[in-house]
Formats: structure tokens, C-alpha cells, sequence
């Protein structure tokens, strides 16, 4: 096997539509982006190793896709998404749990909660590394190995178009609640180009409410929001934080915010400043009488949103009893 971890995998700039043919070489396709982990397996006579997008191993965690990668005639490097399925969508939530579990537990939960490699490229086969191949030959290869039976479940073939409607199809929100989270755009002509941000994602969104409750900044012009929405016991539940507010909504907020006292439903409680870290977010408290809309992408844990979330507007015709329950559609 010529090619070894840790391997960069090649990355996609976010981007809010889908790009024309003219943004990337050769032409484009798309491919649907399900909601889970990026990896990139090494497979086939008698090894297996499952990296991460940041180069951990993952293969004690998910002994079900090593198990399959080892029977596999090699070399074979395959460049995919790994996903759980839960409740009739990926479940972004319980994939974190499975990679958190080792040992006899990590085989438990894989005959409980299954994991799947949706792969989208090849990156070797016995014939040497396909860097340099252009994207539309390593597609046609990859689509040979699932017709040949080379790759069968766990393995799955992520779907592809060249078709600009069928893509724009895919950002329905629909796919979102089912755990597709949106595109990403490649060029046919593309190589393969570890660590490089060439391609293009484009997250499927939906616009909705949330009350307002607390802000980073001061609250005359506040930087960013912290919104909530009650859950079915009456709680105010955080979900969401706005990315970076722009001047004259920062002005256009503040005008309407007014400073919580002790009875805010929030008080005492403490943020993470980013996801998955342990850092505090410094925020001030408002009083939960505004109502945001906000546009949101469709990576929602427990009716957390992962992504910061854009601001749209205030909605001054909506109260907060009338903000939809938490877990409730739209997410």
C-alpha cells in the first residue's frame, strides 16, 4: 500500500448556494453529504485501519467497518462519511457515542447501533494511488467496485449527479430531517489533493424562530445571540448561537434588548464557548420577551443546533409562546 495514515483528506469551503460550472474545473458534480464523520479507511488483505478527518484511529471504536475492511482484496483506500442510523435518520448523536466505546462495549454497540462507511471516493487499489486521476475516473472506479460486489454493506455508495435540479433537490430541508445535511460540489477534472480545500459544501437550511435570551457583547450592540425555545415543561432550553451579527443589526437588536435580573430562567448557567470544548462563554443575560428568526443548517442534536446559525430578523409579530417546542418541526 503506497498510501498511509495519517492521510490529509481533501476538504470543501462552505459556501450558502451552488456554485456554476465556471467555479470549478471540467464541470461539476454533486454529491449528497450525509451527516456523520469524516474517514478514510485502509483496507484489504488481512489490515484495516479506520482514520479519522484529523488522523485518529478510530478502527477500535467501529470494530464492524474494520471487520469488513479486512476481507477486502487489496490495497483499496476509501474516502467516505461514517454514519449511524437512528430513529428513521443518521443520527449524529449516537455515532458520538459509538466513538467514545472500546473494547467489548465498542462490539455491543455495534450489533445495537450498526455503523455504515458512505463512501464517496477511492484513493488506491492494487493498480497504485489515484491522486492524480481526475474525479470522474476515481467515481467510475468506485462505482465498479459496488457493481463488481467488491464493496457491499457495511460499505455504501454515496449518491452523485451531474444534475444542477436534482442537487438543488437535495437541500430541501426534508433531507436535512432525515440526515443529509446538504451538497458538496467537485469538479470532474479534479485531482485528488490531500489537506486542500477544493470543493464546495453547501449545507440543505431552514428558516424559523427562537426567543432570544441571551447575547456575547455588550447588549446595546451585542456581537452574537443565544436563542432557546420551551421545552414541553415549560423550560427555556437553549439551542442555538448566531454567528457574528452585522453593524446594523448589532445596532438594530440592541435598541430592543434590556438586561435580565435574577429571575432569567438562565441564571447562573454556563455556555461552551464552541462546540466540544470545555471553554466558558462570556454572555449577559436579556430578558426572553423577543422573538429571532434565524436561518439554520440541519446538523440538530436534541434540538441543538451544532452549526452557529444566521441571523434573518427580528420578529416583533411573534410572541414567545408562539416559537415552536423544542425537538418540534422546523428543527
Amino acid at each position: 500500500m503506497a498510501l498511509t495514515p495519517p492521510l490529509q483528506p481533501m476538504l470543501a469551503d462552505a459556501r450558502f448556494t451552488l456554485p456554476r460550472d465556471a467555479a470549478l474545473p471540467g464541470g461539476l458534480a454533486f454529491e449528497q453529504k450525509p451527516d456523520g464523520y469524516r474517514a478514510v479507511l485502509f483496507a484489504g488483505l488481512g489490515h484495516a485501519y479506520l482514520q479519522s478527518r484529523n488522523g485518529a484511529d478510530l478502527t477500535p471504536a467501529f470494530p464492524e467497518i474494520a471487520a469488513a475492511g479486512l476481507v477486502l482484496p487489496g490495497p483499496l483506500v476509501l474516502d467516505g462519511e461514517l454514519v449511524v442510523a437512528h430513529d428513521g435518520r443518521l443520527h449524529f448523536g449516537e455515532l458520538q457515542a459509538r466513538a467514545r466505546r472500546r473494547g467489548a462495549g465498542a462490539r455491543e454497540a455495534a450489533a445495537e447501533r450498526p455503523a455504515h462507511l458512505i463512501v464517496f471516493d477511492v484513493l488506491e487499489t492494487a493498480d497504485g494511488p489515484l491522486l492524480g486521476e481526475p474525479y470522474h475516473a476515481r467515481r467510475a472506479m468506485l462505482q465498479e467496485l459496488f457493481a463488481g460486489g467488491i464493496l457491499t454493506p457495511p460499505f455504501v455508495l454515496c449518491p452523485a449527479t451531474r444534475d444542477r435540479v436534482t442537487a438543488e433537490g437535495w437541500l430541501d430541508p426534508a433531507w436535512g430531517a432525515a440526515g443529509m445535511e446538504g451538497v458538496v460540489v467537485k469538479g470532474l477534472a479534479q485531482t485528488y489533493q490531500p489537506g486542500r480545500r477544493g470543493w464546495v459544501k453547501v449545507r440543505s437550511r431552514i428558516t424559523t424562530e427562537a426567543v432570544l435570551a441571551a447575547v456575547t457583547g455588550p447588549p446595546a450592540r451585542p456581537s452574537t445571540l443565544l436563542l432557546g425555545r420551551y421545552d414541553r415543561a415549560g423550560r427555556l432550553r437553549y439551542i442555538g448561537r448566531t454567528a457574528p451579527l452585522a453593524q446594523a443589526a448589532r445596532q438594530d437588536v440592541g435598541a430592543h434588548l434590556r438586561p435580565a435580573g435574577p429571575e432569567h430562567p438562565w441564571h447562573g448557567r454556563r455556555f461552551s464557548a464552541r462546540w466540544g470544548t470545555r471553554e466558558i462563554l462570556d454572555h449577559r443575560q436579556v430578558d426572553p420577551e423577543l422573538v429571532v428568526e434565524f436561518a439554520g443548517d440541519s446538523a440538530v442534536d436534541d434540538g441543538v443546533y451544532r452549526h452557529p446559525v444566521r441571523f434573518v430578523r427580528l420578529r416583533d409579530d411573534i410572541t414567545p409562546d408562539q416559537v415552536p417546542a423544542v425537538g418540534q418541526p422546523p428543527w
